[in-house]
């Protein structure tokens, strides 16, 4: 019976870390003071940054690690649970937040840094169960990321929000969906990520002012930071 109303709180918990992550509201009583110490593994030294610019980027694979790690330590001293959204990484600041793109489908999350690794050749970040599925990894298991550090230290790097319309192989297509949104008083974009031309509504200060407008015009989309 414990162990049954264990798993219902951790589903519970994973739905409002979305929320959570989506909207910055970043507080949680299991955030630990950061540490910052020099470490070493596998006969390699690494020294955490003290800090780290806003929009600060890296490339590299990404791979996600889950029920063998969860519910033991962190490097922060936290209990992991595969099913929020946190990530390891090698030197980037504890509680540091970060985008992480996955340049084969253009998938992205936030996550929270709270462990150390992967120690893996080629390797920058280990996401989390839940933050790995998002991307898609839970079918391939690694794939190309770029990460860009979007909060540190209380600081933001979003400017805004936007939401995604559609995603087409052929370019022209991708230009008459945004032409056909403009009239909706925003801005519209065409991106072309990996193999696929994206089309994004712009121009929303708030996640929860993208949202309203998302439902309001029964846009199938999804919302991402700008």
């Amino acid at each position: 019976m414990k162990k049954t109303l264990f798993i219902i709180l951790l589903i519970l918990l994973s739905g409002c870390a979305t929320k959570e992550y989506q909207t910055y509201v970043i507080s949680s009583p299991n955030i630990k003071k950061p540490t910052q110490k020099p470490y070493v593994v596998n006969g390699n030294i690494y020294y955490p940054y003290k800090k780290v610019p806003i929009g600060w980027t890296q490339k590299g694979i990404a791979s996600w690690y889950g029920p063998n790690f969860h519910g033991k330590y962190t490097s922060n001293g936290e209990i992991y649970n595969m099913f929020a959204y946190t990530a390891a990484h090698k030197t980037l600041p504890m509680n540091t937040i970060v985008k992480v793109t996955n340049l084969n489908n253009g998938k992205s999350v936030f996550v929270r840094i709270n462990d150390r690794g992967p120690f893996v050749k080629g390797r920058i970040i280990d996401l989390s169960y839940a933050a790995g599925k998002k991307l898609g990894l839970d079918i391939t298991g690694t794939a190309p990321v770029v990460i860009k550090v979007v909060r540190f230290n209380g600081k933001n790097y979003i400017r805004g929000y936007k939401i995604q319309t559609g995603a087409f192989i052929n370019k022209k297509g991708a230009l008459n969906t945004a032409k056909k949104y403009k009239k909706f008083g925003y801005n519209t974009e065409v991106a072309k990520v990996g193999n696929f031309y994206k089309v994004y509504i712009t121009g929303f200060k708030t996640y929860n002012e993208a949202k309203r407008f998302e439902l309001e015009n029964h846009i199938a989309g999804f919302i991402v930071g700008d």
